[in-house]
């Protein structure tokens, strides 16, 4: 458990770009806490949520030195500077009262452990991720993805490209009662699951901490998944990059499911061997996949993965949502009374594991 602290001992300094009336709310939620906030030293969003900025911004000299001087003026930071590794490596080494970083990503885990810092720091800094923010999104791309395979959009898109009105037509599957694996229940998969449960689907699946779960049976851990893919129509990746997942998914997993399966991965891409899922997807074990991350990112301009008939290439959006900074803000006024409290910051990036 953390010391309990006064609101008037801390410090906050926005580090990414972020509306004005969300740092409002910070300041209104917890008023005796010192917000730094000068957006003209932050990038301008291209987007909702474009917690990078756009890249063509650059500060000068002066605009440079306030930047870093706010930074080492913080106790906590809202994002990663400049929201890189490099950014949370030489704030974590050149802060030394530095408590607390709240990542924009779900999945900040790879961020941190590029950075390079070491265990000591890691152990004084929290990092909380926006993890759960993302869930609805991303659990909706899932079902969007499973509807494509089932219901033969790819196919119907490219006939209508080339005005093919087909002869004989071709049925399309039923969702329901059709059975769901999700390769990780955490807050991304349970809520896949709910999607899935209220089109009928049953469920089952993995998780790192096995434990019942409400409409959702069997559940095993990772070694248990191949289990369970004989008589799965669908599978979902939800799974984290780290060094257990890395490379989970491979030849061994897709030669487990049946004939058939769609695939969708909103997980990370290191979970998945690709060769091996494009000689699933060649052989009809995985009849479409739908993916929004890749093993290379941007994903390779030679990856056959592009061409395929039966694959729908999303470019790491998936989670991206006009809601998204609203949300994640709204998560750092709770955590933040958390952290003044002195209670367990949620969603903390273990600093052995980076997940």
């Amino acid at each position: 458990m953390m010391n309990t602290m006064s609101s008037e001992d801390l410090t906050v300094a926005i580090a990414v770009p972020l509306d004005a009336e969300y740092v409002d709310g910070i300041r209104a939620a917890h008023p005796g806490v010192e917000v730094l906030y000068e957006p003209d030293l932050l990038p301008p969003e291209r987007y909702p949520a474009d917690h990078a900025g756009d890249p063509a911004f650059q500060r000068t000299p002066a605009q440079e030195e306030r930047y870093w001087s706010m930074l080492r003026a913080a106790d906590i930071l809202y994002g990663f500077p400049n929201e890189t590794p490099a950014g949370l490596a030489a704030i974590g080494d050149g802060n030394q009262r530095l408590r607390w970083v709240q990542a924009m990503a779900a999945g900040a885990g790879g961020a941190v452990k590029a950075s390079g810092l070491n265990t000591t720091t890691l152990q004084r800094i929290k990092i909380t991720t926006s993890a759960g923010v993302h869930a609805l999104p991303l659990a909706e791309f899932a079902m969007l993805g499973i509807l494509n395979g089932f219901k033969r959009t790819g196919e119907l898109a490219a006939d209508q490209q080339t005005k093919y009105w087909p002869q004989l037509r071709t049925p399309t599957r039923l969702v329901n009662g059709s059975r769901l694996v999700i390769a990780g229940l955490g807050e991304i998969g349970v809520e896949t699951a709910r999607l899935a449960r209220a089109l009928g689907m049953t469920v089952c699946g993995t998780k790192r901490s096995v434990e019942p779960l409400e409409g959702i049976d069997p559940v095993v851990g990772n070694s248990g998944l191949s289990e369970l893919l004989a008589s799965a129509d669908a599978v979902v990746n939800t799974l984290p990059g780290t060094p257990d997942t890395d490379r989970l998914l491979g030849r061994k997993i897709f030669s487990a499911m049946k004939p058939g399966t769609v695939f969708v991965n909103v997980g990370r891409g290191t979970v998945v061997v690709e060769d091996a899922l494009l000689e699933a997807l060649d052989n009809g074990q995985v009849s479409y996949a739908c993916l929004d991350v890749f093993a290379v990112e941007p994903l390779p301009a030679g990856s056959p993965l592009w061409e395929h008939p039966n694959v729908l290439v999303s470019p790491h959006t998936s989670a991206l949502s006009a809601a998204e900074n609203r949300l994640i803000a709204e998560r750092f006024v709770d955590n933040l009374g958390i952290f003044l409290a002195g209670g367990e910051l949620p969603h903390q990036v273990d600093p052995l594991l980076f997940y």
